[in-house]
């Protein structure tokens, strides 16, 4: 470790270092960061081109009276390492350890706990009103980037902000502009950005003229004032679409993201201004790194990695449902036209980027803007088109409205490809994919599927671009199961698959609990057991016929999925049974209703009840209780 970044301990000791050091002390963070996240895994890249900005928010901030809301949380390690939790770095997204985003419980520096993106100016404003209710004077800032700018939920904000400045109240917007969320960015902001950078600084041409003006002897003065007060201002005449000025933010920029100095003057000065105020600072995503800087993407996530090679210590050496998702989508849409795949701002994330590549002119992205998404696809299929949307899980939960009102009230034909579905692990309580089973089966007309393994997938993306209505299919995220490739009948619309048909238990599965469902039978059997094995395949609509044919010969049906307990298979397969009246126990294994926190997916599995020895006791202690 640096011998300056030895001296930070605790929250605004960074005041301590000589401001002549404060150059040195921006390579060892990214030293540090380059030396950990290599064993870890993490967000890199967004961190090391974040360094030069967080450390002058500590310098010029005091911590935890100010209050800084980093939108997503990608770039947050710079700030938890200023806020002495260096030490925890080696635990970083491992359980029990240290979480990969701003989490309020983790310390009282984290002051908004963050995941998804575009929520930081929200936040932050909420802060900031309820700051100046009390009476106090502290500062508020928002770190958010170009990407996360490009999301609806922010102009809502930025439009709220009115609030502010009609009581002169200060709040601080740093627009960290990277080029890139994840992916490249898309749409009408980055095209706007992209005009900004090109043009010279504002904040610089605004000043030189307001000089040239006061230094006319007699008239300039007097002016300048007019000019200031002028609906016309000096933006208006001479900076045509200054967006942010014109929704009443001051603009400040452009700002060198990675010049500590300057970053440092153009805070202090921001501090001190009356109304919401957006600071443009440009970064280099993976800034000091130059494995990095040439390909952020993939180092925006990773795991760990040779940190001179920059590969990936783990080789990939399994397809994923990812993989095998877009293979099938990109063969069925060889010989149909009208399918169409959009997706939101994760084109590699979801596996479209091969369709984008074999397909451009009906691949979309929409950028970060996943109720657009929603609404979008409902639009394209209203026309005759067969849209579908790749989207991770926890992602898909902000267009619930959209999903009902859009999509499934008028029974449009709109596949939705549910990705990290279930346990993701090191992400946490905001990427966890496990409610989806609970909101997309409260929606009426519907249709949900999950796959045990890689060819039943291939064959439910067939069966789902078939259907005519709105269907979802969720997988995990990982290696595709490759195993028990006979057990692949066809496919018929709510109905379930027997893997093997005994007496006294019977096991129903959802999807990708297939492997851990095998073993659990196994073991069953080893203490004496008879147990039927059944693939769910569709969690709604519900296969009735097959329940009722089961209460015929078992006493215990067993429900396993990988999503919370509340609103799941388990009990819709329970509300049923108990509706007919059938004599049987039902025991459902599934996630508590409770957040998951982040950790190895085998640990938190183990935690929550869902590995085979849990599972298998806990289905022994309820068969011997009946």
């Amino acid at each position: 470790m640096g011998r300056l970044l030895n001296q930070i301990k605790e929250p605004n000791d960074i005041k301590r270092i000589s401001p002549k050091l404060y150059p040195v002390l921006a390579e060892e963070i990214r030293d540090f960061l380059l030396n950990n996240v290599s064993q870890t895994g993490g967000h890199l890249a967004s961190n090391l081109g974040a360094v030069e900005i967080t450390m002058a928010l500590h310098i010029c901030l005091r911590f935890p009276e100010d209050k800084v809301v980093y939108d997503v949380g990608h770039q947050s390690y710079v700030h938890k390492i200023l806020t002495g939790r260096k030490d925890e770095f080696s635990t970083l997204r491992q359980k029990d350890g240290l979480c990969g985003f701003p989490k309020r419980s983790e310390s009282e520096c984290d002051v908004f706990g963050t995941g998804h993106s575009s929520t930081s100016i929200s936040a932050a404003l909420g802060l900031a009103v309820a700051r100046d209710l009390e009476q106090k004077d502290n500062t508020v800032v928002a770190v958010i980037g170009d990407g996360a700018l490009s999301g609806g939920m922010a102009y809502e904000a930025l439009n709220n902000l009115s609030i502010l400045r009609k009581e002169k109240k200060n709040m601080i917007i740093i627009l960290n502009d990277n080029k890139m969320s994840i992916s490249e960015n898309v749409g009408g902001m980055s095209r706007y950005l992209n005009d900004l950078r090109s043009r010279k600084s504002y904040s610089e041409f605004k000043e030189n003229v307001e000089s040239a003006l006061n230094n006319i002897p007699g008239v300039g003065k007097s002016v300048a004032r007019t000019l200031k007060k002028s609906k016309d201002s000096i933006k208006q005449l001479f900076i045509p679409g200054m967006l942010f000025e014109n929704m009443g933010i001051t603009y400040y920029g452009l700002v060198n993201g990675h010049d500590i100095y300057e970053l440092i003057h153009v805070i202090n000065r921001a501090k001190q201004h009356e109304g919401p105020i957006l600071i443009h600072a440009i970064t280099r995503k993976g800034m000091g790194y130059k494995n990095a800087e040439k390909n952020p993407e993939k180092f925006h996530g990773i795991g760990p990695f040779d940190r001179e090679s920059g590969e990936l210590l783990a080789k990939k050496t399994k397809k994923t449902y990812t993989d095998v998702f877009a293979d099938s989508l990109v063969a069925l849409a060889k010989n149909n036209k009208k399918i169409v795949a959009i997706t939101a701002a994760m084109p590699s994330g979801t596996g479209l980027k091969s369709f984008k590549k074999y397909y451009p002119k009906r691949f979309f992205d929409v950028g970060i803007a996943e109720e657009h998404a929603v609404t979008f696809a409902a639009g394209l299929a209203a026309q005759g088109m067969h849209p579908v949307f790749a989207v991770y899980s926890s992602f898909l939960q902000r267009a619930y409205d959209q999903m009902i009102h859009d999509v499934a009230l008028q029974n449009l034909p709109v596949m939705f490809a549910v990705d990290r579905a279930g346990l993701v692990g090191n992400d946490g309580e905001t990427h966890q994919g496990i409610f989806d089973l609970s909101y997309l089966s409260s929606i009426p007309n519907m249709v949900i599927m999950s796959p045990k393994h890689k060819w039943e997938l291939a064959d439910m993306v067939r069966f789902g671009i078939s259907y005519d209505g709105p269907i979802a299919i969720r997988y995990p995220r990982g290696s595709a199961c490759d195993v028990c490739p006979e057990f692949r009948s066809p496919i018929e619309y709510g109905k379930s698959e027997i893997l093997y048909e005994e007496s006294d238990i019977a096991i129903i599965f959802v999807g990708h609990m297939f492997e851990e469902a095998l073993k659990v039978r196994e073991d069953l059997k080893e203490k004496g057991y008879d147990c039927s094995l059944i693939n769910a395949r569709f969690i709604k609509p519900l296969d009735a016929k097959m329940l009722d044919r089961l209460t015929k010969k078992h006493r215990l049906i067993v429900t396993i999925e990988e999503n919370v307990k509340s609103g799941g298979f388990g009990e819709h397969v329970s509300e049923y049974l108990m509706r007919t009246g059938a004599d049987v126990r039902v025991q459902i294994l599934a996630l508590p209703d409770d957040y998951v926190e982040h950790g190895n997916v085998d640990v938190l599995r183990k935690e929550t009840g869902l590995d085979v020895e849990s599972m298998t006791a806990q289905i022994c202690k309820m068969y011997e209780t009946m």
